[in-house]
């Protein structure tokens, strides 16, 4: 995928990684499912953000939160992903491994016509990541390679 303001730059796995972990931080944050930040926030914002993801990588995360709740008018919800039960989880995964689970599936489940915004945007909206992010179970811990078969075949 080209930079969309600079045409002789790509847009690298790290500025994907960047965003998921951003999605990430912010669904916690606010309670909600990581597709409700996915959807409220356009496919041009995205390739808009996936463009200048390695500026904002070098930001306060807090800050970079702050400005994206504000910009695009995210709102808090109920969802708490981090209510287990503590008999099966004893460490809930942080966001920046969230944030690796989730680019690493994107990249391995892409197809030849898509970009990484596209990418993005129908792994999160696809059903799996309810497994995926249900910490009570292991899916979310499986090598990547498995995740993303079990993602082409429909499920665990």
């Amino acid at each position: 995928m080209k930079n969309i303001y600079f045409s002789d730059e790509t847009v690298s796995g790290n500025d994907l990684y960047f965003l998921c972990y951003m999605i990430e931080r912010i669904a916690r944050r606010l309670h909600q499912r990581n597709r409700y930040v996915v959807n409220a926030i356009e496919k041009e914002e995205w390739r808009h953000l996936i463009s200048v993801a390695n500026v904002l990588h070098c930001e306060n995360p807090l800050q970079v939160e702050d400005d994206w709740i504000e910009t695009y008018g995210l709102q808090k919800g109920s969802f708490d992903i981090t209510n287990v039960d503590s008999e099966l989880v004893r460490k809930i995964p942080t966001e920046t491994q969230m944030g690796k689970v989730y680019s690493r599936l994107i990249e391995d489940t892409r197809q030849p016509e898509e970009d990484y915004v596209d990418g993005m945007v129908r792994v999160y909206n696809d059903e799996i990541c309810y497994t995926i992010d249900n910490y009570n179970c292991s899916a979310y811990y499986e090598p990547s390679y498995v995740i993303a078969r079990a993602y082409n075949e429909g499920g665990f």
